[in-house]
């Protein structure tokens, strides 16, 4: 499946997004009447709850009870409302209007997020793979847009196999990432995802390395038998403890870089042995995402395994 209804802020910048938004009151009764959801700039909320959006000299507003979809006997909060200030809104326009000599548009961000709703979200399942948008970030996941603004959680298991300590480490407001959809709660009318399964298996990531190289990893954990070495956001090694750096035995180093040594690749283990030759106290920016399955081709998996067959241990995503 297609995408055509994108998270908040990805046809900001669109050649018919800026088209409609330069041509005016002209541009903006072609999306009145053909139904094109459009994005602009929130610019501010006023006394009334109201949004005033930027519309290129043209006044846009949208009342409070249209700003998001609500469950049936929800009522729009105020934090829903003044979060939307200074960021790119979805909307469609319903109405304009004269008023003292000047056009006033009426949008609906509600309107958009229902036909979004119903006629893409309402059709995923699980294992179908959708571009995301992250908006904030927790100690237990991200929350991230996946069409017109409507919200989805991407819970921290399910950003990626390695160990990390907070979300942050790996996403950051903002940014456009590819997930697949992991479960949907029909009784909540809620959609949960997950990344982790598009970021290669334990062998497509270990192929990136040879016994005998020296490279850079972002130390994630220190226990009693050894230091836990991301060198990949979906793989890690394990480094002994070294006497001479003391320290290893504190908290203080985990997210700071360090070499490795590659000592051996045990895929039957599902284990890569480290040597820790030196290490860096400032931080390091978490690896690049690199996915494994290309979005433009397939839109949907079934199965991912990420053990290697020669593992006992099975690490696996069934989507049904």
């Amino acid at each position: 499946m297609i995408n055509t209804y994108k998270p908040e802020g990805l046809i900001y910048g669109s050649q018919q997004n800026r088209e409609l938004l330069s041509m005016g009151k002209t541009g903006l009764e072609r999306a009145m009447n053909q139904g094109i959801i459009m994005e602009a700039t929130a610019l501010l909320c006023d006394g009334n709850m109201d949004l005033h959006i930027d519309l290129c000299g043209i006044t846009g507003i949208i009342p409070r009870n249209e700003v998001c979809l609500c469950r049936e006997g929800e009522e729009i909060k105020d934090i829903a409302v003044i979060t939307r200030v200074g960021k790119p809104v979805c909307f469609k326009v319903m109405s304009l209007e004269e008023r003292n000599g000047r056009t006033v548009a009426y949008l609906s961000r509600r309107q958009a997020q229902i036909e979004c709703k119903r006629n893409y979200i309402s059709d995923l399942i699980p294992g179908d793979i959708i571009t995301s948008r992250v908006t904030h970030l927790e100690s237990f996941g991200a929350f991230v847009d996946i069409g017109c603004g409507i919200i989805s959680l991407l819970s921290v298991d399910c950003i990626s196999v390695s160990r990390f300590s907070h979300p942050k480490d790996r996403l950051y407001n903002g940014m456009v990432i590819d997930t697949v959809v992991k479960f949907v709660d029909y009784e909540r009318d809620r959609i949960f995802v997950s990344m982790r399964e598009l970021l290669g298996t334990w062998e497509e990531n270990a192929r990136l390395f040879t016994p005998g190289q020296t490279v850079a990893g972002v130390i994630r954990s220190v226990e009693s038998y050894g230091v836990f070495v991301e060198l990949t956001p979906n793989l890690a090694g394990l480094a002994e403890l070294r006497e001479d750096m003391p320290l290893l035995k504190t908290n203080d180093i985990i997210g700071s870089v360090a070499a490795v040594y590659i000592k051996s690749i045990i895929p039957e283990r599902m284990k890569i042995k480290l040597v820790l030759i030196d290490l860096y106290r400032g931080d390091m920016s978490a690896p690049s995402l690199k996915y494994f399955i290309d979005n433009t081709s397939a839109r949907h998996i079934d199965k991912w395994r990420y053990s290697p067959k020669e593992s006992q241990k099975i690490i696996e995503t069934v989507f049904e």
